[in-house]
């Protein structure tokens, strides 16, 4: 395959036209299930999914059928007015989340405003107490949302940041010292896996804790859900896994497998906090984004699509165990965090492009897959061919780099 990279036009008119915030590796033109095509005509096997948005691959015939039919009827109204989607997908999400009758559901547009919904949530049920996330989060770049991110290099040029925050270390031990300490606490807002940390899961029995010290302290215990929910574990939420009951869940990416659109839903008492002035948004649940969430939703239930995360996301640790390089896995359905021995991922990265496979490195010794929840054999094998290639390459510049037995 050519090296696109070396076709320079597109990138001086990304550098001149684009707000300069990242490195565009290729130009790409078209998708087709989990393969995408650059304009050179180069293929990838795309298993970063647009960072798990695209639960169906790309150019699925449902999503398609679905933004065409419902574009040529009505596509945008405000907030002034209901549609049938809208209404049609809030009950959806309350089913499959299991809030019951007193749950509540706001439609939005990424998992950024889903989040900064979340932190007003959170505000409005005790405005004096500190909201709390943990080390290693990622909730977004709006200024809410990113004051519960406690990365420096996102946080350092936007200071000062939002007051009335804090983050403690993602462990047990932290979190019964936090309501331990006398500090009045509004909310607890974590991710169950944090996949900007590199797919790390919270450590086991860790929400059933925090459900319980939420509870006794009269604190909010919010999850976000963004990259895990919507079926990306191989659960619809990951919360379910667990056996407990959140107060509030954030969505996006998976929700419309590439439509913009996100959510705050609720349960319980929750449900009743916002009311009316308090929050809303002007494109957030128009009726074409809902309508593909829905029937998003409906394909995953008629192929039992969640079955086949699960299947898929247990052959694919097993397949790169052994691999050169590679420590170990983690995460969950397909939500992968792939441990190297070394920190290489960025390398690793690179030569999984260089060969067509899309991937990314969170972290510098992780890398991230989250593929369409549609993948079979066919996809598992191209991408273990590919991947392997790629950590053979690196292993092969890094000869003394620890490889596991």
């Amino acid at each position: 395959m050519s090296d696109v990279q070396n076709n320079d036009s597109w990138q001086d008119d990304a550098s001149r036209d684009l707000m300069s915030l990242g490195g565009r590796l290729a130009l790409l033109e078209r998708g087709e299930g989990s393969h995408v095509w650059d304009v050179d005509g180069n293929r990838y096997l795309d298993f970063l999914g647009g960072i798990a948005v695209n639960s169906l691959g790309h150019a699925h015939p449902v999503f398609v059928e679905t933004v065409s039919r419902q574009a040529a009827t009505l596509s945008h109204v405000s907030n002034y007015f209901a549609t049938p989607q809208q209404l049609e997908l809030a009950a959806r999400l309350k089913q499959l989340a299991g809030t019951g009758e007193s749950g509540r559901v706001f439609l939005a547009n990424s998992g950024t405003e889903a989040n900064e919904t979340a932190i007003k949530l959170a505000r409005l049920h005790d405005a004096d107490g500190l909201i709390v996330s943990l080390d290693g989060a990622f909730h977004g770049r709006s200024t809410g949302a990113l004051a519960l991110t406690p990365k420096p290099a996102y946080q350092d040029p936007f200071r000062p940041l939002m007051p009335g925050v804090k983050s403690i270390a993602p462990t047990i031990e932290a979190l019964e010292q936090l309501f331990a300490g006398g500090e009045r606490i509004a909310a607890l807002v974590v991710e169950p896996i944090q996949g900007e940390a590199g797919v790390l899961p919270l450590p086991d029995g860790y929400l059933a804790r925090a459900r319980e010290l939420t509870t006794t302290h009269g604190a909010l215990l919010i999850l976000d859900e963004v990259q895990t929910g919507m079926g990306r574990t191989g659960h619809w939420f990951a919360f379910q896994a667990e056996g407990i009951v959140p107060d509030a869940i954030t969505l996006a990416k998976g929700i419309a497998a590439g439509f913009p659109l996100g959510a705050l839903v609720t349960f319980g008492a929750a449900s009743e906090l916002f009311y009316p002035g308090t929050h809303n948004s002007t494109f957030g649940g128009n009726p074409l984004a809902s309508a593909v969430a829905n029937a998003v939703i409906q394909e995953i239930q008629d192929r039992d699509l969640l079955a086949n995360v699960t299947t898929r996301g247990a052959q694919l640790r097993a397949g790169v165990e052994g691999l050169p390089l590679v420590a170990d896995t983690r995460g969950a359905g397909l939500l992968i965090g792939i441990r190297l021995t070394a920190p290489l991922a960025a390398e690793v990265r690179a030569a999984a492009h260089e060969r067509g496979l899309i991937v990314n490195a969170p972290t510098a010794d992780a890398i991230r897959i989250a593929p369409a929840y549609t993948i079979g054999n066919a996809e598992v094998a191209e991408f273990l061919d590919l991947f392997g290639q790629a950590l053979a390459a690196v292993s092969s510049a890094h000869p003394n780099q620890e490889t596991p037995e």
